[in-house]
């Protein structure tokens, strides 16, 4: 399995399922870096003042937010630490909701889950309650000391969670100002049934491995072919710029029915042995 980006549990109700986090997705492109073309060193970023164009040292920078019109709040560090949302290494589940009901406006970045110790058996049940159901979980999580909306949804043999952006994030349908020319259109029969033959017509199944970004591969073509020509630049690299264990799961069933208030029947009262203590629902949070 890939490296783990991050290491938790999905909690719902008195259920806890560890698991780990596998990123899903990778930015393409080609990364252009910044170079003084009379030595070939590599150019950075500097901390200039916009006023007088003179440098400014980092213990002279402070951070503030705009409040007005050419005036700003200044926050210190420690304030902005203390808005931090504590990270609980929980994907805490809230609601189960139908799919079709998030709108593809609203999905961000999506992530895989894979079972982490010994929380296959949980992990399955709760991919195939998913499934069966058509629902999605909706979930707060912490990532990187910020709080994110996510959806935990099935995908074939495992599960994936799709960071979602908050409300205030999607701008509404409203904002393109469309009228009656396009949200009450007269078209005509004969215009519809053309546009569905050409949908028709041009109609394939899904296939990736034929997408490809056309400009990445032209310039990587070009490097290599430079390269080969040895039109090589030798370039000098400045150097300057607690995982959480999880305790086994109590009994299942128990667990399930404890969430939905209910009560073990008398097969599953069996007296704990003298020299094993009883497990609590805070045993399998730690």
């Amino acid at each position: 399995m890939p490296r783990a980006i991050w290491k938790g549990a999905i909690s719902f109700g008195l259920v806890h399922i560890p698991v780990a986090l596998v990123t899903a997705t990778s930015t393409q492109g080609v990364d252009f870096d910044w170079l003084d073309k009379r030595s070939m060193d590599p150019v950075g970023y500097k901390r200039v003042n916009k006023v007088t164009g003179k440098e400014v040292s980092k213990e002279n920078i402070v951070k503030g937010v705009a409040y007005e019109k050419g005036r700003y709040v200044v926050l210190s560090e420690e304030e902005i630490r203390e808005a931090h949302p504590k990270s609980t290494q929980t994907i805490d589940i809230f609601a189960f909701v139908d799919s079709v009901q998030i709108p593809l406006q609203h999905i961000d970045k999506p992530y895989y889950l894979a079972p982490d110790r010994r929380g296959e058996k949980v992990y399955a049940l709760l991919r195939e309650a998913l499934s069966s159901t058509d629902k999605v979980a909706l979930a707060h999580v912490v990532l990187h000391t910020r709080q994110h909306l996510a959806a935990l949804m099935p995908i074939d043999s495992a599960m994936v969670l799709v960071i979602l952006r908050w409300p205030s994030e999607v701008h509404g349908l409203e904002t393109l100002e469309l009228d009656d020319s396009v949200t009450k259109p007269k078209l005509a029969k004969s215009e519809l049934d053309m546009a569905k033959r050409l949908i028709k017509d041009m109609s394939a199944d899904w296939q990736p491995e034929e997408y490809q970004d056309s400009f990445q591969d032209r310039i990587m073509a070009l490097v290599e072919k430079k390269a080969k020509a040895g039109k090589i630049e030798n370039v000098e690299r400045v150097e300057g710029e607690e995982e959480r264990r999880s305790a086994d799961v109590i009994d299942l069933t128990e667990l399930l029915k404890r969430s939905l208030g209910g009560k073990p029947d008398s097969k599953s009262k069996a007296k704990p042995k003298a020299s094993t203590p009883s497990k609590s629902p805070k045993t399998a949070r730690k």
